[in-house]
């Protein structure tokens, strides 16, 4: 059991890491197989996610995932943009260096056509660790 200090009365007290699949690449710029990178991701409206969330990233094209982040910033809104003008840090924990050897969403319990426009969606428990094992087992 987790008690509050007196402090710590009026915050959220549901400080619970949220787990997500963010959706990288699209159909007129898919991911390149090899020589990506992973410090943000973008998002057309202002996400759910939050610092010191996980998630699992997914190469939209490929329709596979490749990696396991943490969201390291609160996310930050380019009010000069007109499209994904909503973005938030994020650092690799777990990465495969080349998309040849990328998970079938699939295989981890995700659809792709469940993520169609969408740039960032919540994954379940179950989800999350069969996405982390999968890669991790082909790093």
């Amino acid at each position: 059991m987790h008690r509050l200090r007196a402090g710590d009365r009026g915050r959220r007290r549901t400080a619970l890491t949220e787990r997500w699949l963010l959706v990288r690449g699209r159909g007129e710029q898919p991911l390149p197989a090899t020589g990506f990178t992973l410090e943000r991701h973008s998002s057309t409206r202002r996400p759910s996610v939050q610092k010191g969330d996980l998630a699992i990233c997914y190469a939209s094209v490929w329709q596979a995932v490749f990696a396991v982040v943490e969201v390291t910033s609160e996310p930050d809104e380019d009010a000069e943009l007109d499209r994904w003008r909503w973005s938030f840090s994020i650092r690799p924990l777990l990465a495969l260096d080349d998309l040849d050897r990328s998970v079938p969403a699939e295989e981890i319990g995700v659809f792709p056509s469940s993520i169609w426009r969408h740039s960032y969606i919540r994954l379940t428990g179950e989800q999350f660790a069969a996405a982390e094992a999968a890669i991790a087992a082909r790093c």
